[in-house]
């Protein structure tokens, strides 16, 4: 993970991206080497680890994130979720292939408030195809950050499927 008082936010250009494979430029992301996206940034979430097949995001529930009824929103943890399986798909990758998620579900069995403290959304690739991938997800918290023993704070599952295309069929709004 980029050193905070470091990371730069934005689009990264779409040749840049077309020039690299998905783990490429997601470890681009993480190591700081390209921006970190908007979407993370106004959430207060980062990549802290990618692999062929897995990504992992961290973030910290925040009184920022609270909805009228006094817990964090469920859009925080859907947005951890979609991108720590969306990026587990674009990991595998190869250069010149993008994705858009097509669908995906979240339960969520318990509430998370700013008391959680740091989570962690871990995504799994299940199958990539010619067309399509598939990843499941999964939100834990951490009861302590000195052992990194787990909980989880809302036992959150999804299954994401995304449509794979080339990066020739995808474009980016200009000032984005």
């Amino acid at each position: 993970m980029a050193n905070d008082t470091q990371r730069t936010w934005g689009v990264t250009p779409l040749d840049t991206m077309k020039a690299m494979t998905g783990l490429e430029f997601l470890s681009a992301i993480r190591d700081g080497r390209l921006p970190g996206p908007p979407i993370a940034r106004l959430l207060g979430f980062d990549l802290v680890e990618v692999e062929h097949g897995r990504a992992v995001f961290a973030g910290v529930p925040a009184d920022d994130h609270y909805n009228p009824i006094g817990s964090v929103h469920g859009g925080y943890a859907a947005t951890l979720l979609d991108s720590c399986m969306a990026c587990a798909v674009q990991s595998t990758l190869p250069q010149g292939i993008g994705y858009t998620t097509l669908e995906f579900k979240v339960s969520l069995a318990r509430a998370i408030t700013a008391a959680t403290g740091p989570v962690r959304a871990e995504g799994s690739i299940l199958t990539v195809g010619r067309r399509v991938g598939t990843a499941e997800g999964r939100l834990v918290g951490l009861i302590s950050l000195s052992d990194l023993a787990r909980r989880l704070p809302a036992e959150s599952a999804e299954t994401c499927t995304a449509l794979l295309r080339t990066l020739a069929e995808v474009s980016v709004p200009r000032g984005a």
